[in-house]
Order: C-alpha cells, then structure tokens, then sequence
C-alpha cells in the first residue's frame, strides 16, 4: 500500500514534511502547492507535479492524503475543500483558529467520511515522554504540580507569524503543542484557568504566555513560555520540566532530558529542632536534608522520533490502529486555548466549562 501525498502550503513546514518523507516506501509526495511559485523551486522530489492553485492539486485523482500547511487562517477553507474533494487530511497545528472553526470543518469531514488528524508531532517528544512515563508510574505520591516552560532569547517571530489576522504568535505556535502535551499526560477534567499572555515586545502578537490549569485530581499544570528571555548561557532556548509529589519529585532539562528522579525514605514532615545558618541567613524550612533520606534515580529512557507520526497514519488508513491525535483532542487543546485568551484579556481566572 503506498499512500500518495500532495502538500499544500510549501513553506518552512511543507519542506519539513517532504523531508521527512522523502524515504519513505508507504508514502509518497507527488504534488505540493503553494500561492508563491518560488517557494516550490527547491523540492527534494523528483518529477513532483507543482502548482500554485488548491483546486488544481485536489482534483489529482490519484492523491490519498493532502498534508494542510497553509497560513493558521487558511486551515478552516483547504481542510473543507479538500474533504469535499475526498481527500483524507493531516493538518498542521492548530487545525483552526477557533472551536466554533472546528466544529465546521469537522461536519464537513465526518460527513464525508474522510480520515483527519492533526501534525501534533510533539507528543513524541522524548523530554514530554520521560516526564510523561514518570507521571504514570505513579512512585511519587500524590502529585500537586507538573510544570512545563520553554525560554528563548530571539524574541522575535518570523514571516506570517507575526500577524494577528493569519494567527500568528506564540499560543498559536508552541502554545498550542505545550497545551496538547500537558491535556494528553493528565487524565482529568479541568476545573479553572488562568492565563497571563503578553505582548513583550511584538507589537501585533503575544511572545510571552503563563498558564495555570487547576485539575479535578487536584494538579495544577503550569505551563510558561517566554521568547525573550535574555541569558548568556550558550543554548538558545531552554526547555524543563518539574513534576512534584508528597514522597518525591522529577525535573529534566533540555530536549534530550538531562535530570533525576529525587525521592524520600520518609516524608519530610517536620523541620529539624535547631536553626542552620546558610548564605542566605538563619533557617530551618531550607535547611541540609539529613543523610540517608533523599534517593536520586536515573531517568527512565524513552525512545521516540517524529517518524512515529507517519507509522501511525499508515497503520490507522490500514486499520490496524487509531489515530495518534484524535477529533475530540484536538477540539479539548482549541477550547483550552479559546479560554486563555479570555483570561488573559480579563485578567483573572475563569472557570472551564468544557473541563473534559
């Protein structure tokens, strides 16, 4: 079986997927698309058929599957033409620009009986899947908060991201995959959100964005980025993770997940009886743990890569498993986001009423 792939919307991301498919034997691109003929002069594919105009690559009969990686504004029109047309459909994130968007694409899909699924590639991240394996293991006790941030120091967005009106910014572009990840490892209903998102120095869309989900289980997810944060470390951006329980914690840093597994012997309920003096001055709270009681373990290994995405639709189209990012997903991570830009308008938190 060999899955014939046209893409439409050949920028920064178009090129990614005709990359990362170009070794493929179940999925071929024969045709990609896109409003500015230059773009397309330096596909890796050979006798690839190249046009300017939607409708033109979605009457090639012979396309399984078109891969929508157009402007975040544009979603909404190709994913509807392109099921009207009986295409099956990857969408790059985030499918729309809105939950009301969603649900008219989805009628049109589900009427037409197409397959679609969204590139939410991130969740085979192997720092999510590390943090993500320690949570489900469940050694750490009872869980309070799992914290996930992203730093960077450019500041600045590039090409159409910069623009309000094509969904530009960063909740629409890192947020949306920070969202997906933090939803997909906790398995709870969402009581509140509150969100703080900034302008810092973009003047149409926001670079900066705190995010504070409160769980029915009693989590609070916490979620920050910011693109300009100034250091001079030697990585351009960094990436952690924190996930803490009563009888222990995990932290991880980086991509590649650099960090430890710290538990207890005993649960650390009381202070010691005498002040320690430290270079921050007398205390007791912050005091050295005593020998014997913390117990630092390795990182569990994970071994994920975003090939694992096109294994998945492959097997899906043939039935042998479900799609990695499901409808219902998908619609959950726009309705969260919908509800971060209410409270950050307002200012304040605001109750989630479609907690599942």
């Amino acid at each position: 079986m060999t899955i014939n792939i046209g893409i439409i919307g050949f920028g920064f991301i178009g090129h990614i997927h005709e990359q990362s498919l170009a070794d493929r034997n179940q999925m071929k691109v024969i045709a990609i698309c896109d409003i500015d003929s230059e773009k397309m002069n330096d596909s890796i594919t050979k006798n690839v058929i190249k046009t300017t105009s939607v409708d033109e690559l979605l009457k090639i009969k012979t396309i399984d599957t078109v891969i929508v990686s157009v402007f975040n504004d544009a979603h909404k029109e190709v994913v509807i033409k392109a099921a009207i047309a009986g295409k099956n459909i990857i969408c790059e994130k985030p499918a729309a620009m809105n939950v009301s968007e969603f649900d008219e694409m989805m009628a049109v899909v589900n009427e037409k009986k197409v397959k679609f699924t969204v590139h939410q590639q991130r969740r085979l991240d192997n720092d999510f899947r590390t943090a993500k394996k320690v949570y489900e293991k469940k050694e750490l006790g009872n869980i309070y908060t799992v914290q996930s941030k992203l730093y960077g120091l450019n500041g600045n967005m590039h090409d159409w991201h910069i623009y309000k009106k094509h969904g530009g910014g960063m909740l629409y572009d890192w947020g949306v995959h920070l969202i997906d990840q933090m939803l997909y490892m906790i398995d709870s209903k969402i009581i509140s959100i509150f969100a703080d998102v900034r302008n810092v120095i973009n003047e149409e869309v926001d670079d900066y964005f705190k995010i504070l989900l409160e769980f029915e289980n009693g989590i609070m997810g916490e979620i920050e980025l910011g693109t300009y944060y100034l250091t001079d470390k030697p990585h351009w951006f960094e990436r952690h993770w924190f996930i803490g329980g009563d009888k222990g914690s995990m932290y991880s840093d980086g991509f590649i997940p650099e960090g430890k597994v710290v538990k207890t012997s005993r649960l650390l309920e009381n202070v010691p009886g005498k002040t320690v003096m430290t270079a921050s001055g007398p205390t007791r709270s912050f005091g050295t743990v005593a020998d014997g009681i913390l117990m630092t373990e390795e990182l569990p290994v994970t071994n994920y890569n975003y090939q694992m995405f096109y294994d998945n639709y492959v097997n899906t189209l043939q039935g042998t498993d479900d799609f990695l990012v499901k409808q219902s997903e998908v619609r959950r991570v726009l309705s969260v986001m919908q509800a971060v830009r209410e409270s950050g308008l307002k200012k304040e938190s605001i109750k989630f009423k479609n907690g599942l």
